[in-house]
């Protein structure tokens, strides 16, 4: 959608994304096949099938928000606010109001899928902690023991993304319980010189935490749902 609106072509997924979508594709339609085939009465499969279609969804929107806000920050040239034009100023706010939107939905995109497997395990984790994360799930994969390999698949991922998750949860943390995450260097400037102008955060290293937290949301849904395809059909 947001290609089309920019002018470009639409996207053909391709790598980790393709993977992920196929393979959560994959359960959907299982879910479904199952869902036909028997009563499902207490609309648990439906529940599940439901929930796999909103997560191909966040993931399309994450990656959109990745695409969109890159598109706009190859159109931000000047290195200081004061520097900017009129138009410049448009093109960096579209740049942070697409950045600040796929870091959020890294998180919540997470949060979404813990529930799915907490569900689809039967995890129990609200026993653990009423209102849980992904990562709550993921501590409660390992303490129950049942299904060790994809338990250590997913924790390997999330240790392979360490840095960027890091950085990108502490400016989520910032922008949703204190200040606007873009601001928080503008203020450190400040201290530093009131009347000095005011550089622009490291925009290409933001736009790589990013890209790299879509990267370990795609690699873990893939592995996750691959797993459960892999463990649906075994069980038959």
């Amino acid at each position: 959608m947001l290609r089309i609106l920019l002018g470009e072509p639409p996207r053909k997924n391709s790598g980790v994304l393709a993977e992920a979508m196929d393979n959560m594709a994959k359960i959907a339609a299982l879910l479904r096949k199952e869902m036909s085939t028997h009563e499902d009465r207490d609309h648990e499969f439906r529940k599940l099938e439901v929930w796999t279609r909103g997560l191909i969804s966040s993931l399309d929107e994450l990656e959109q928000s990745w695409f969109a806000a890159a598109f706009y920050r190859k159109l931000v040239i000047a290195g200081y606010m004061d520097d900017m034009s009129t138009m410049e100023q448009g093109e960096y706010a579209r740049y942070v109001y697409f950045y600040k939107n796929g870091f959020i939905r890294i998180f919540s995109l997470l949060d979404k899928f813990g529930t799915v497997l907490n569900s689809l395990y039967d995890l129990n984790t609200s026993k653990v902690k009423a209102h849980f994360s992904y990562f709550t799930v993921l501590r409660q994969f390992h303490s129950q023991k049942e299904h060790t390999v994809l338990a250590d698949q997913l924790e390997n991922i999330k240790n392979a993304y360490r840095e960027p998750l890091e950085n990108l949860r502490k400016r989520r943390n910032a922008e949703i319980h204190y200040m606007n995450s873009e601001m928080q260097d503008d203020l450190w400037q400040r201290h530093q010189g009131l009347h000095d102008k005011i550089h622009l955060e490291d925009l290409d290293s933001h736009l790589e935490d990013l890209r790299q937290g879509l990267e370990m949301v795609c690699k873990s849904l893939s592995v996750a749902f691959r797993y459960s395809n892999e463990q649906w059909h075994k069980n038959q």
